[in-house]
């Protein structure tokens, strides 16, 4: 209660209320699918799926970069290697050079020391294997020195005969790319090599060199060519082999 007397006038007698203050609510939204305009689109889900493929497509990316940097280091070790091997220059220490020889490396000492791997290199392995194979009394060594000598015979016999193939190969391979290179109708020219049986992995192993020296040297055109014929040569070699197995498999009908 409070009164109020106003000049001559009686007093005016009032009631008072205390003043609540509304407190202050924010708005709240209760559904978040609510857009009655369209203006947002249908709402997106994965978002904790795009993350985990994010997270393992750069553990992935650094788990390639590790393997490269390892197949570098790797490699860095081999050319030491090669390069710090003393090539010896008569066939007894060339036998024991490729006794020594990483089982690894053996096809790249072969193509390295092929003009050695001769008809006098190849007497003395055999003159050696002789001697122990018979032998009055033989020891454990002896017997362990037969074993390695047979076995470096045998993989020699076969790396020699495998490189000799893969050069025939590599200079047919060289005459066919050629041969598409300067040709007017490459389709033309494919077709009439796939009846002559000229399209081989030989040449699509070219094509690859080829295309790694392109995008090493940045020949960006060159490489983008080089990949568009490795396609079409690869397109034709499958229809061949298809068409072939076609005829085997009718004639055995």
């Amino acid at each position: 209660m409070a009164s109020l007397t106003l000049g001559g006038f009686s007093s005016i007698t009032f009631r008072t209320r205390p003043v609540t203050r509304t407190s202050y609510r924010p708005c709240r939204i209760s559904c978040v699918n609510w857009d009655p305009e369209g203006l947002y689109g249908q709402p997106q889900t994965g978002h904790l799926a795009r993350r985990e493929m994010k997270r393992r497509f750069e553990k992935d990316a650094e788990f390639r970069e590790e393997l490269e940097q390892q197949a570098r280091e790797e490699k860095q070790r081999r050319d030491a290697l090669r390069q710090s091997r003393v090539i010896p220059d008569t066939p007894e220490k060339l036998i024991e050079y490729f006794l020594d020889t990483e089982a690894q490396e053996i096809e790249f000492e072969i193509a390295r020391l092929k003009p050695r791997l001769n008809q006098e290199f190849f007497s003395q392995l055999q003159f050696e294997l002789g001697q122990l194979r018979f032998a009055v009394s033989k020891t454990e060594e002896m017997e362990d020195r037969l074993i390695e000598l047979e076995a470096l015979q045998k993989a020699l016999q076969e790396g020699t005969e495998a490189y000799d193939k893969l050069q025939g190969d590599l200079v047919q391979a060289k005459k066919s790319l050629t041969k598409i290179l300067t040709s007017k109708d490459v389709k033309t020219t494919l077709l009439e090599m796939v009846e002559l049986n000229e399209l081989n992995r030989s040449l699509l192993t070219l094509l690859d060199e080829n295309i790694a020296s392109a995008n090493q040297g940045k020949q960006k055109e060159a490489a983008a060519f080089m990949e568009k014929l490795r396609s079409a040569v690869l397109k034709y070699m499958t229809a061949s082999n298809d068409l072939h197995r076609t005829k085997v498999f009718s004639s055995v009908k």
